[in-house]
């Protein structure tokens, strides 16, 4: 079979709902990698609370975090790599006037580092519950232009600040509701989806269209199955997302819906 690009978002589709690895999962993407295809993840998630992912994965191919901001090959200098920054001027507006736009926390970060105005216990994972002095969101620390930001607002708030960041900066702001039961709103370069992130990834192995095969439960991941060659949602994807799928796993996430889909569509054994 031909080399296929095989990108894959993280909650949800390769996770199971504790946000945990398989061995099944594991064993099926490791023989993929063996058989010479090119697995990649492409997620929302920073590069800091996807890392982990990504060894215990043990692949060696690019990785696409802040959906489609930042593509990567952990732990190497790759001459490829390329991010696409917000600007240091929105995150320190918006902290100004967080108060009045019903903000509860802003984290920011680029590759390696994280900001944000208070620790958040709300979502431990995803917002960071401890942060050191220089890790403050203030003029002072927040050297450099940021990739993404992230907002924990007020649920009657959501349309203010979306008005607000469109009006001053939607010339090239893209402000994206997580969804779910998460009031977080992500603001990420206009135009930059995690198809951007898989198409360059399929470029530099000089891989078809036609042999991407990608795979998503979630708004975020609408792009990137529509491109795709062969887009696949999982089982307990939202049904905006099914409607545009090739394809929809007959297993949930939390029962290995991605790695028996993967072993039966390209005939693998583990």
């Amino acid at each position: 079979m031909n080399q296929h690009l095989i990108a894959l978002d993280l909650d949800g589709t390769t996770l199971n709902n504790q946000s945990k690895l398989t061995n099944e999962t594991i064993m099926t993407l490791r023989a993929l990698a063996r058989e010479g295809h090119i697995v990649s993840i492409i997620t929302g998630r920073p590069y800091r609370i996807a890392k982990h992912i990504y060894d215990k994965l043990g692949i060696k191919t690019p990785m696409v975090n802040f959906n489609g901001a930042l593509t990567h090959i952990p732990h190497e200098h790759w001459d490829k790599e390329y991010d696409v920054e917000l600007t240091r001027e929105l995150a320190l507006d918006l902290l100004a006037h967080r108060k009045e736009l019903g903000i509860n926390t802003i984290t920011v970060e680029n590759k390696l580092h994280v900001w944000a105005n208070h620790p958040s216990n709300d979502l431990p994972e995803f917002l960071p519950n401890k942060l050191r002095q220089d890790q403050l969101l203030n003029a002072n620390n927040l050297t450099s232009n940021p990739i993404a930001l992230t907002i924990q607002y007020e649920p009657a708030h959501e349309a203010e600040i979306i008005k607000a960041v469109n009006e001053k900066y939607g010339d090239f702001v893209e402000p994206r509701v997580w969804g779910g039961p998460y009031n977080i709103l992500e603001l990420i370069h206009r135009g930059t989806h995690k198809e951007s992130g898989m198409f360059y990834i399929a470029r530099q192995y000089q891989i078809d269209r036609q042999n991407i095969i990608a795979f998503g439960d979630e708004h975020n991941d609408l792009e990137m199955l529509d491109a795709a060659g062969r887009g696949v949602a999982m089982n307990n994807a939202i049904p905006a997302l099914k409607a545009v799928a090739d394809d929809v796993t007959p297993v949930d996430n939390d029962h290995n819906g991605l790695a028996k889909y993967l072993r039966e569509y390209f005939k693998i054994a583990i």
